[in-house]
């Protein structure tokens, strides 16, 4: 077998297209291929993965190349070459992934989706193009906000707070502060200073927290539109308000409170969903506390290139989402280390002999699930913790994908899961022919296993 025909036989996929003759369709395909993870054109092949042949000169090509070149914006420059087979020809046209995103063609943004060719939306234009200059959507200018918008108060309180974690104290001007962190160039204000510092409440930030006394029963709610540092507080004393706490007595002078829920736990939660919630999403951050279960939610998938074995794995990369906002309240103490939070919750829940949280991804959006000390989720629990306790065998078969080989003693203590509960989902997980033990009793452990 050729080398196209080895090619040809692969069909029509994330990285290949085939047409019978060059035209505009070819240079859309390219230009998505540019905007993707590259990709090669064959012409001369039907979308069958027939060879019909194509008739070009090396004049002929020259000119696809340069209407490729003189349509696409920054020009792209493919690699040509020409395979001959039997008494036909084929003409591959090849581009990288290129560094410098979106590309157009006649002014149209094209992504590459699986085996075709989709228009991008306004979002992704403008995403790709802030990754381009390693920066995020908070960087960019808010055209419909100016200083004026702008608590100079709150930017003020800003710097005091800031400056009890520095060894250098900051000591300019509120305005001068501003520009310093990049929050207002030229004087233009960007998306992350007006949500950081704003004066009046803001829609775009808007989070909605619940009280049930069941699925449907709301016994309080409330609204929040405010800076995002506020935000943060306003959570923390709803979630207060609406979780119990009892009193140990340990001989020190004043007595031990231990809340149903580990406070670290939750304020790390809603401070990660403030910081990496994205804001160009539709609907709002919302927290609905239960009898049995507390629930976190925010709109807008995982960042781009993370995964949820990396998050329970620990091996997050320092990439947050809105970069500018995660910078700010790092400055302000309440961000210790980037990529850390997610595994302080765990070792929070585990240390105060919590369940372990259950994190999901449900269309898109991405949902965290705490429960009290001594509930176990799907033991006895009753109402929508069904779907907790997929979630916990989603996040168990995660953590096995992400640390092949962990014997069932590592997975319950890296889990904080109760023995029975850990039992019982390695025993449906290999019923669905999912996992499999490996190696000895004593010293094998449990392997993912992949579906082809």
């Amino acid at each position: 077998m050729t080398p196209l025909q080895s090619l040809i036989q692969k069909g029509e996929s994330e990285h290949l297209e085939f047409k019978t003759s060059f035209g505009k369709e070819t240079i859309e395909a390219l230009c998505a291929f540019a905007n993707t993870r590259g990709g090669t054109v064959l012409i001369g092949v039907n979308d069958k993965g027939k060879i019909t042949g194509a008739q070009a000169s090396r004049e002929s090509i020259q000119k696809w190349i340069n209407q490729v070149k003189n349509t696409t914006s920054p020009s792209i420059i493919p690699d040509a070459e020409t395979f001959a087979h039997e008494d036909k020809t084929v003409i591959s046209l090849s581009v990288i992934s290129y560094p410098i995103k979106p590309i157009s063609f006649k002014g149209k943004y094209y992504k590459r989706v699986h085996n075709a060719n989709h228009l991008m939306d306004l979002n992704e234009i403008a995403n790709e193009h802030l990754r381009t200059i390693n920066l995020s959507w908070d960087f960019a200018r808010d055209p419909n906000h100016d200083i004026n918008d702008i608590s100079l108060e709150k930017v003020y309180q800003f710097i005091e707070n800031s400056n009890r974690f520095r060894d250098y104290p900051i000591n300019d001007d509120p305005l001068t502060v501003l520009k310093k962190f990049e929050l207002l160039r030229e004087n233009a204000v960007s998306f992350g200073c007006f949500l950081l510092f704003c004066k009046n409440p803001s829609m775009i930030s808007t989070i909605d927290a619940g009280r049930f006394d069941s699925e449907t029963i709301i016994k309080d709610s409330i609204t929040i539109r405010n800076d995002l540092f506020s935000e943060v507080e306003a959570c923390m004393d709803f979630v207060r308000k609406h979780i119990s706490k009892r009193f140990v007595i340990s001989g020190k002078p004043q007595r031990d409170e231990v809340w149903e829920y580990p406070l670290e736990a939750v304020r790390e939660i809603i401070v990660n969903m403030i910081v990496h919630r994205d804001y160009q999403a539709q609907g709002d951050s919302t927290i609905k506390i239960f009898h049995n279960r507390m629930e976190f939610f925010n709109p807008g998938p995982l960042p781009k290139g993370m995964k949820m074995q990396d998050i329970l794995s620990g091996r997050l990369a320092s990439n947050p989402r809105n970069k500018q906002i995660a910078s700010i309240f790092k400055e302000a103490g309440i961000i210790e280390k980037y990529g850390s939070g997610i595994k302080r919750v765990m070792q929070s829940m585990a240390d105060a002999g919590s369940p372990a949280p259950v994190f999901e991804t449900i269309a898109d959006n991405f949902k965290v699930t705490l429960f009290p000390m001594g509930e176990i989720p799907g033991g006895g629990v009753s109402g929508g913790v069904s779907g907790g306790v997929s979630g916990g065998v989603n996040n168990l078969l995660d953590f096995i994908k992400a640390n092949p080989g962990k014997k069932s003693r590592e997975i319950k203590a890296a889990l904080n899961l109760p023995q029975r509960t850990l039992e019982r989902w390695l025993k449906e997980l290999r019923e669905q022919k999912k996992i499999k033990f490996q190696g000895p009793p004593k010293t094998g452990g449990y392997h993912f296993l992949d579906e082809k």
